[in-house]
């Protein structure tokens, strides 16, 4: 009787554990440095901070890395570039500052690492690749991979990864983040990239000494490129959780699948893999149909039913003078409960200010975030 008790007890406690992860959801802004005044103060974080908690929001997505700058100060970059911080927070530490005023409302902080792979924006590779040329990602005809103003760094190429990690590892053993987010461009290459001296070698080296295809978007070359991308998640992920388990791997990629077409971004594996607890595809619509039509995809043929409760639509909530009305707005996340997703992920922190009305009616309950993740 004892044992079947304590069997009943087991089950009961699992079921309750369930309940009450189903009860809660990720209720997020991304929190940028660009076309954004939070991060340049104290004062402007914590007022940032108390709006979010006022709306019912639980989940801040931080810049942490763009511009071959960092938001908090770098030993990293310090040594590869000689700048330790943005220029704009010298003197300042806006990551921790903004760890500790979210953490007081118990609203998770997320170390996002926007620029990812790549070194520059309309820069010529910017002052990394000055440093290290070496480091360029190459198109087939030998110049540097340029990509919608985007210069970018050769991601196959083992320091660059090693640089990538250690900028990682260096915001989890430093800051009390509660997880690490990369997004399109991590990790991410353009499809254009993987012509340079190192990555045709190993191609070779693959295939019996043949050179990888001309036309970049052949099917065998593209996967054989977003496999390398991979196992590069692979390290990411068990780098993080080796350090600490309970910090959360998010990860925000392109719509899958143009993300692996033309940018290597092979993100259903990462899942299928267990590589990701957190995944936030950027479903950014300009209409309900659009959208409807992305979710679904998503829903029925990339996402597990195993892995539905780590999946949160990214949604445009601004870019430039852009804004979705109300109506539009409110569409995609009624459509997103009626999908069984009570949370979701918006770009960016700017936007909410329009509409505090509408978060205010659909967070009235003002869930907690998740805990069950990674199970």
């Amino acid at each position: 009787m004892k044992i079947i008790f304590l069997i009943i007890i087991s089950y009961f406690l699992i079921f309750c554990s369930k309940v009450s992860n189903e009860m809660k959801a990720v209720r997020g802004v991304w929190l940028t440095n660009v076309d954004s005044q939070v991060l340049n103060s104290k004062e402007n974080i914590d007022k940032a901070v108390e709006l979010l908690d006022e709306l019912g929001f639980n989940s801040i997505f931080v810049v942490v890395w763009n511009k071959a700058m960092t938001t908090y100060p770098s030993t990293v970059m310090k040594n590869l570039t000689g700048i330790e911080i943005d220029t704009s927070f010298a003197g300042r530490d806006p990551l921790k500052e903004l760890i500790d005023s979210a953490h007081k409302k118990n609203i998770k902080v997320f170390a996002w690492f926007e620029f990812g792979f790549s070194s520059s924006f309309k820069e010529n590779g910017g002052i990394i690749l000055n440093k290290k040329p070496e480091w360029a990602a190459k198109d087939i005809n030998g110049n540097l991979v340029t990509k919608n103003g985007f210069e970018w760094m050769n991601g196959f190429h083992p320091e660059v990864q090693d640089f990538l990690l250690s900028l990682i590892m260096e915001v989890v053993k430093n800051y009390n983040v509660d997880g690490i987010q990369g997004d399109d461009r991590l990790p991410a290459l353009p499809s254009e990239s993987g012509y340079d001296e190192y990555t045709v070698n190993l191609y070779k080296s693959q295939h019996n000494g043949k050179f990888p295809p001309e036309n970049h978007k052949d099917e065998k070359w593209i996967q054989w490129r977003a496999n390398l991308l991979t196992d590069f998640m692979q390290r990411i992920y068990d780098s993080v959780k080796t350090f600490n388990s309970n910090l959360i791997v998010s990860m925000a990629p392109s719509i899958y699948p143009w993300s692996k077409e033309e940018y290597l971004q092979d993100w259903p594996e990462w899942m299928k893999r267990g590589l990701v607890e957190l995944i936030i595809p950027q479903i950014y619509r300009y209409n309900i149909d659009d959208y409807s039509s992305s979710l679904n995809e998503i829903i029925i043929n990339q996402i597990s039913k195993n892995n539905f409760h780590k999946f949160y639509p990214g949604v445009l909530l601004k870019v430039g003078s852009y804004q979705p009305d109300e109506k539009f707005l409110r569409q995609m996340i009624e459509l997103n409960r009626q999908s069984g997703i009570n949370g979701e992920v918006f770009f960016f922190y700017e936007g909410i200010k329009k509409y505090p009305d509408l978060f205010k009616e659909f967070y009235k309950d003002r869930v907690g975030f998740p805990e069950l993740l990674n199970k």
